[in-house]
């Protein structure tokens, strides 16, 4: 069998184009809710509501620091300059250290340390009716 460039590189093109799908798709949005109580106290996914800290419903393809009635950081707004929307890399990154990507921001959280409550946490965020 022949394999054309165009072949390889279409391949190559749609397996990178599919990780980060195939990375959520390992996460449990039940196990993503439980470990989403270690941020309940300051943000909501369920519902268009702040606290101490934005709402998350939607977040996933959702412009940063876009919430109304919500004030960022100025860390969190020149942030979203570079980064402008919260993919699943971005919000991947930052629940695993929000210092460490947005110098400066008010979010007290350490982040979390386990690669399965990140992609839990993620699938939660993307679906919380999910974890019903």
């Amino acid at each position: 069998m022949r394999f054309s460039l165009s072949m390889v590189l279409g391949a190559a093109i749609a397996a990178v184009v599919a990780a980060p799908t195939l990375a959520l798709a390992d996460g449990d949005a039940k196990a993503g809710a439980k470990v989403f109580r270690k941020c309940a106290a300051c943000h909501v996914a369920t519902e268009a509501k702040n606290k101490v800290g934005p709402h998350l419903l939607d977040i996933i393809d959702r412009p940063m620091a876009s919430v109304e009635d919500y004030k960022y950081s100025k860390a969190m707004v020149e942030h979203a300059t570079e980064v402008p929307t919260w993919t699943v890399e971005a919000l991947e990154a930052y629940l695993r250290n929000p210092r460490g990507v947005v110098k400066g921001t008010k979010m007290a959280f350490a982040g979390l340390k386990k690669d399965k409550d990140v992609e839990n946490v993620i699938a939660y965020l993307t679906d919380p009716a999910a974890a019903e």
